[in-house]
């Protein structure tokens, strides 16, 4: 058999694998759906609390037709990937940083762990004071909360990298930032795009609780005025629309890291 026919067959195997996890993986959602509309209808649990998916779907379309869920949506969705983006940006930058400068990554290497050690969302009140109850606070609080994270894992990818390559880099005479640029950076992708598939739900984390506190609209203000009004609906409707946000992103996140690979 040629090397060809195998590859040929490997690659139709990798594609029927593929299609059985997709098949089981909607199997498993249509049945826990379906599971839940049977418990509810049949009071095996408490409607009012749990609701239904039949429910919040009309809840749903209602919502979607006056205007007020895509307002909502829109604006969450925004401060997310905002506070996404500058979280692992900075995250990235303060690592290169450290990788730098050795000195000065001895320095500050305790403060990041108590840094990280701290609860981010405890620190929401204060944000809300410095920077006023507006969008820009709650976009810093998306970003606060994966910075630290971000900056420590990417860091320690940086120094990780096979020293053999910064050796051959310096036998041509090759600067610091050149070292960086040919081997640091390309040897910790993985790492990189494993921290922003991370750092996906941790901005999620960041926003909601951030609307939580102080937003006026978005889905995690939805959320709370659903408690208020006991309108569980509306709180779990907001819910299903955060894990499907967080699956495209997460989705978006697997499509670059495809892409980097069969470029590298």
């Amino acid at each position: 058999m040629s090397t060809k026919i195998l590859y040929e067959n490997y690659k139709k195997s990798l594609i029927n694998e593929k299609r059985k996890i997709r098949f089981f993986q909607l199997l498993i959602l249509v049945v826990f759906i379906s599971l839940w509309e049977i418990a509810s209808r049949s009071k095996w649990i408490d409607p009012l609390i749990f609701s239904s998916p039949q429910k919040i779907w009309s809840l749903f379309i209602e919502k979607i037709q006056d205007g007020t869920l895509i307002m909502h949506a829109n604006a969450t969705l925004f401060e997310t990937v905002l506070g996404f983006i500058i979280g692992t940006m900075l995250g990235t930058i303060l690592a290169a940083i450290l990788w730098w400068s050795p000195f000065f990554s001895k320095v500050v290497d305790p403060y990041l762990v108590v840094l990280n050690a701290m609860p981010k969302v405890a620190l929401g009140p204060i944000l809300i004071v410095v920077m006023g109850p507006g969008m820009t606070s709650i976009i810093t609080m998306g970003a606060i909360i994966s910075v630290i994270i971000s900056t420590i894992v990417i860091y320690t990818a940086f120094r990780e990298v096979d020293p053999n390559y910064l050796k051959v880099l310096q036998t041509f005479n090759a600067t610091r930032f050149q070292m960086f640029k040919e081997a640091i950076l390309p040897a910790s992708f993985p790492t990189i795009i494993s921290t922003l598939k991370v750092n996906v739900g941790l901005s999620w984390v960041g926003v909601i609780v951030g609307e939580f506190l102080v937003s006026s609209k978005g889905l995690g203000y939805l959320i709370i005025y659903g408690f208020q009004v006991f309108n569980f609906n509306l709180v779990l409707m907001s819910l299903m629309i955060i894990a499907i946000f967080a699956t495209i992103m997460y989705q978006l996140v697997e499509l670059l890291e495809r892409k980097l690979v069969k470029t590298r």
